[in-house]
């Protein structure tokens, strides 16, 4: 059998003859005869035919994905099979680059998402159940950042995607229509890293003026420059802010950056949980150990679930379909998908019931994952709101109280290559959702214990920014999975 690369070289030529995006070139259709009177036989010669069909997977809209793939990743096989550098056109760069400050305006960037009037589009987006699969516009958002990202960079750049900060729906969609994707670089503050901020709203008629239910979603990317032949962190341009609107959100991310400094000092791998936190642990071990005793009428409830019971784990292999516009890595978008909806399908399995999608956390990617490598996902339920024992140390069991739960999931991301036998982690996902059940998580190991004080503190941290932002809904919305 040939090798990999070999079979690279022999496909080259005939692929070098073809653009950069799928081609849907018409074969020329068979001559009839004078005399063929079939009108049968001639509409079926008349079908055209094509090199590529349409594409009906879950894939970024095309609107964002025109300059993503500038090379057939044959190409990229063969260069990175021969030893040289894989790079894209836009990090090629004769010259100094630009380093002079930018307006906000300069990044801003918008596409419209006909889900409305193409019913085929439709199709990628759309679930089982008639709603959007969130999964699918996490990815478009982030494709949305990179080509913001550019236009605040300019070339000469790798930009990759770095973390993605809390994600809250603003207002419920019930119905399938056009929707508008825009997005800007809010905070640079001449470093190496930016903050784009992307927002999804109800696209309206040309000169109808928005509204603010119209707002779906609002969230950010944090997105750094590397530079392409060091892969080492590279300054780009500072922002500058010409209204006090703006001036007010290059200011919020400021705040922001110092706010994940400081979390990161206080989370549980530098610091041990605070006396609040070791009394709640202490009580649930107390209440593990009465539903186990025989002297004691005290019996673990049936909607009280082991942690451990909890967890589902995908492995898939990582193909070229889903790289991004560097050629040799997973596109950061179809990541954070895969992870959401590992997360839905935990809370779903859980509960026995659908969940409805909450929030997501600000999450870090880590380490970038190679195409052709194996990703490792594992999701386990760490918290229930309401906790499985009260604050108060009460079992938390009320039959007043309406059969909603929310319910937290961490996802655990590793990946592996193929030739070697370590795993690197790439990142930490989380996920809230409410499902229709009353339900409870009961961690027992140390290590359990400790994602569930986290998920604790995350969970309340979320309250917190809802009942800082009044445009937040409270409740669930039409979008699931």
């Amino acid at each position: 059998m040939a090798s990999p690369s070999t079979a690279a070289k022999r496909l080259l030529p005939a692929l070098r003859t073809r653009t950069s995006r799928p081609s849907t070139q018409t074969i020329a259709r068979p001559q009839l005869s004078q005399s063929s009177s079939s009108s049968s036989s001639l509409s079926r010669c008349r079908r055209c035919f094509t090199t590529s069909s349409p594409q009906r997977t879950d894939g970024v809209f095309r609107g964002l994905t025109d300059t993503r793939l500038p090379m057939p990743w044959i190409e990229a096989f063969r260069l990175q099979q021969e030893g040289q550098k894989v790079e894209s056109s836009e990090t090629k760069n004769n010259g100094e680059r630009d380093l002079t400050p930018k307006k906000m305006t300069d990044s801003y960037h918008r596409v419209v998402l006909p889900l409305g009037r193409d019913p085929w589009l439709s199709d990628t987006y759309i679930n089982s159940s008639g709603h959007i699969r969130l999964g699918t516009i996490f990815m478009d958002l982030d494709a949305l950042s990179g080509i913001v990202v550019y236009k605040h960079t300019g070339p000469g750049v790798t930009t990759v995607t770095a973390g993605v900060d809390r994600i809250e729906l603003a207002h419920p969609l019930t119905e399938i229509c056009d929707l508008e994707y825009s997005g800007m670089v809010t905070y640079a503050a001449g470093g190496s890293s930016a903050e784009i901020t992307c927002k999804v709203a109800r696209a309206r008629d040309e000169g109808e003026p928005s509204r603010p239910e119209d707002l779906l979603l609002t969230c950010t990317f944090t997105m750094v420059a590397l530079d392409p032949m060091t892969r080492k962190p590279t300054p780009i341009p500072r922002l500058v802010c010409e209204t006090p609107e703006q001036e007010e959100l290059f200011q919020a991310g400021a705040a922001k950056a110092l706010a994940q400094r400081a979390e990161r000092k206080t989370s549980l791998l530098e610091v041990e949980p605070d006396d609040e936190e070791s009394a709640l642990i202490h009580r649930i071990w107390l209440r593990q150990l009465e539903y186990h005793d025989p002297n004691r009428p005290l019996r673990q409830p049936p909607n009280v679930v082991a942690m451990a019971r909890t967890q589902l784990s995908t492995a898939a292999i990582m193909q070229p379909q889903y790289r991004n516009r560097h050629q040799t890595m997973i596109f950061g978008g179809y990541h954070l998908k895969q992870t959401f909806e590992l997360a839905f399908c935990a809370a779903a399995s859980f509960a026995h019931a659908r969940p409805t999608f909450v929030s997501a956390d600000p999450c870090t990617f880590r380490s970038p994952v190679p195409v052709g490598s194996v990703l490792y996902l594992t999701a386990t339920v760490a918290y229930t709101d309401p906790a499985v024992v009260e604050e108060d140390g009460s079992e938390g069991d009320s039959k007043d109280s309406p059969p909603l739960t929310r319910v937290h999931v961490r996802v655990d991301s590793k990946v592996r290559e193929m030739e070697h036998g370590t795993a690197r982690v790439t990142g930490q996902f989380h996920y809230t959702f409410t499902v229709p059940k009353d339900v409870r998580v009961l961690p027992h190991t140390y290590e359990e214990y400790m994602r569930y004080i986290d998920a604790r503190r995350r969970m309340r941290a979320g309250a917190k920014s809802r009942a800082a932002s009044p445009q937040i809904i409270q409740g669930g919305v039409n979008l699931t999975e």
